[in-house]
């Protein structure tokens, strides 16, 4: 008996391949996974601020955005040369100040006719002379953890010389700045 080859209103199924599905959700699993650590390793470890002011030109321009490592001082203490994000005296209403610091817990720090000492000797010729010497015209004596920190172009900029930012103390400090992203006329990289 021949069977009719007219119209069917039945649909053969398609059988779903396993295999291919199987394989699918790896990907999908995998990307989800990969998601969201990025996101609880950006949230927890990194930050991103901006630099406000011409304070840390040439380093660093007014708007450039930062990222901040935020674990960097758990394991250990900032160093000098290490450019740090914090908030001056703790203060919350404050922005984030990026500058660099200068000299660590226990040294001595004074400006004298424009020329920045650390325990008695005369910081490298990394900064122009500096015209205002602000607190630091008498010899300061840093705590255990307290950090003097200057702008790179240290005659525009508000650091530890101010009365109200003063040396800053260890607690206040959010981060090391590690990574610039671009902005008119300057490159991404590293942070030195």
């Amino acid at each position: 008996m021949r069977r009719n080859k007219g119209l069917s209103f039945y649909r053969k199924r398609k059988k779903v391949n396993t295999a291919v599905l199987s394989e699918v959700m790896k990907y999908v699993t995998g990307i989800a996974i990969s998601l969201f650590l990025a996101y609880v390793i950006v949230y927890f470890v990194g930050m991103r601020t901006s630099v406000i002011g011409v304070s840390m030109e040439p380093s660093l321009y007014n708007g450039q955005e930062v990222l901040i490592n935020r674990l960097a001082y758990e394991f250990a203490k900032p160093k000098t040369g290490d450019v740090i994000v914090f908030l001056p005296n703790g203060s919350h209403n404050a922005h984030y100040y990026v500058k660099r610091v200068v000299a660590c817990g226990g040294d001595t720090v004074w400006i004298s006719e424009g020329i920045l000492y650390v325990n008695g000797e005369a910081a490298e010729n990394i900064y122009d002379l500096i015209a205002d010497a602000g607190i630091a015209e008498n010899e300061i004596r840093l705590g255990e953890d307290e950090y003097f920190v200057l702008g790179d172009n240290c005659n525009i900029s508000e650091d530890s010389r101010s009365g109200n930012i003063g040396p800053v103390s260890g607690e206040h400090i959010v981060g090391k700045a590690w990574f610039r992203l671009p902005v008119s006329g300057s490159n991404m990289g590293l942070i030195k």
